[in-house]
């Protein structure tokens, strides 16, 4: 009996020695599956952050080319706003000009009007003949007609 209870402790070193084999294995197959999948989320991660990256080099790409667009439409909106802000320096210089020379226009038509009443009542005759040689006359008049000369070059901002 000696030799059978000493085989029977021996079958069970031997079964606990397999199970602890096995359950090795299994601690190691465990252990390469969760390295394993930590390889395929750490390769998932990558090509997320990759893509996140591609993205946003993209989005730079792009503002920068809205970025030189806007540039653009400022710089063209720019010289549009200087061109007529040059003309309408032209167009007040021209109206102050007209202005002036329809008050004196005005002024010359009161004075004659004024001057004709005077020139009917008294010898009419006499002083016609004066007015013909006067500055009233309109044909002495034409210095006052010159053309209204204004240029951008006049006026300095």
């Amino acid at each position: 009996m000696a030799s059978s209870s000493g085989d029977s402790s021996g079958t069970q070193l031997q079964n606990s020695g397999s199970e602890e084999n096995t359950q090795m294995m299994l601690v190691d197959q465990r252990k390469r599956k969760r390295m394993q999948s930590n390889r395929e989320s750490a390769r998932r991660s990558r090509m997320k952050k990759q893509k996140h990256l591609n993205d946003l080099m993209a989005q730079v790409t792009q503002l920068r080319k809205d970025n030189n667009q806007i540039l653009t439409t400022i710089n063209v909106t720019t010289q549009h706003y200087l061109n007529v802000e040059a003309e309408n320096s032209i167009l007040r210089a021209q109206m102050m000009e007209l202005n002036h020379r329809l008050d004196s226009l005005n002024e010359i038509l009161n004075y004659i009007n004024t001057s004709n009443g005077i020139f009917e009542n008294d010898h009419h005759e006499d002083l016609q003949t004066s007015a013909d040689h006067s500055f009233m006359n309109p044909l002495n008049l034409l210095y006052l007609n010159q053309p209204i000369m204004a240029s951008p070059d006049l006026f300095q901002y």
